[in-house]
Parts: structure tokens; C-alpha cells; sequence
């Protein structure tokens, strides 16, 4: 059963940064996407960002210019660099890899950051 580790949450100061990881436990074989999501309290979970196996960028518009989303299929891992944090930014980081044998979801990472 493929698992994805994520890493890099945590509390951090409005206009400060972190960098979040994921890494998949096994091999993915036909990955299509590679993304994250997140979901505030009381919210619905939303796309973050997204980056296709050709390398296609995809982002929500709150996060432009400030998120850069990154991955690296031979080690099947995916980062997301947050620049400029704000105190909205604050909700639980899923990572997600789409292939065409499923989705696969980590466990989730919390990014709080303080106004």
C-alpha cells in the first residue's frame, strides 16, 4: 500500500516562508498530477496547487506569485515552497499524486501562521 509522508508544517510569523515536502513510500507508476490541497476549519478542501507530468503549473489565484509548486517524478516526491504568508494561508496541507491506477493522499500537514 503506497503511502505519502508529508513534512514541512508548521507555525510560522505572516510574511514568512516554509517549504513543504512529500514523498511516496513506494513507486506510482502512470502519475498524471501531483498537488496539494488544503482545508481551513470550517472550510471545503481546495486546490493549492498542481503540476502535471509534462511539467504543467496549475494554482489557485489566492496563492499566485507566492506559491511554487515543484516535483521530482524519479524520486516521486512534491514540494511547495510558501513565500509571503499570510494569516488566510493557515489550514492543513494534503498532498495528492493522481496516476491512472488511483489517487493517493498524505495524511496531511498543519501550516498556521500567526498575524
Amino acid at each position: 500500500q503506497v503511502q505519502l509522508v508529508e513534512s514541512g508544517g508548521g507555525l510560522v510569523q505572516a510574511g514568512g516562508s516554509l517549504r513543504l515536502s512529500c514523498a511516496a513510500s513506494a513507486l506510482i507508476f502512470s502519475i498524471k498530477t501531483m498537488g496539494w490541497y488544503r482545508q481551513a476549519p470550517g472550510k471545503q478542501r481546495e486546490l493549492v496547487a498542481a503540476i502535471t507530468r509534462d511539467g504543467s503549473e496549475n494554482y489557485a489565484d489566492s496563492v499566485k506569485g507566492r506559491f511554487t509548486i515543484s516535483r521530482d517524478l524519479a524520486k516521486i516526491t512534491v514540494n511547495l515552497q510558501m513565500n509571503s504568508l499570510k494569516a488566510e494561508d493557515t489550514a492543513v496541507y494534503y498532498c495528492v499524486i493522481r496516476s491512472w491506477s488511483g489517487d493517493f493522499w498524505g495524511q496531511g500537514t498543519q501550516v498556521t501562521v500567526s498575524s
